[in-house]
């Protein structure tokens, strides 16, 4: 899941979930609500952090999510995950504020797209790591 909290005019999207925090179909539609309540009380002023407390921005989409559900299904579940990434990217480049990424060590894959979708993008110069593996795999991704 994931949690939002404002101080004043500043909204913090914490990322949560399992330790290496990947893209499943409900943490996706719980970030999508989040961001949805950013752009509803935003104000002049406003922008958003998004972070999490763990070592993993993410490791992208939950791809053992998709594999659970057997070989014949596992591209219509691998397809669920990409309709439902989609829209976040859209959400992150329309909010109307300034929005940055505070990545901890690692984000890849499709969260290493959420951070790019951010305006900045804050990391520790030390252990920290953004790629994109679905290039290697030739998935295509917004």
């Amino acid at each position: 899941m994931c949690s939002l909290e404002q101080l004043n005019n500043l909204f913090f999207l914490t990322l949560a979930g399992d330790d290496e925090h990947r893209f499943g179909p409900t943490l996706m539609d719980s970030i999508r609500s989040a961001l949805a309540q950013v752009k509803s009380q935003a104000t002049p002023g406003s922008a958003l952090i998004t972070t999490t407390h763990e070592k993993f921005f993410s490791n992208g989409l939950d791809l053992a999510w998709a594999q659970a559900a057997g070989a014949p299904s596992f591209r219509d579940h691998l397809n669920h995950l990409l309709d439902c990434f989609k829209p976040i990217v859209a959400d992150l480049i329309s909010l109307p504020m300034p929005t940055i990424a505070a990545i901890s060590r690692h984000a890849a894959a499709s969260r290493f797209l959420v951070a790019m979708s951010h305006d900045y993008v804050l990391m520790k110069k030390e252990r920290c790591v953004l790629y994109m593996s679905e290039l290697d795999i030739g998935l295509t991704l917004p």
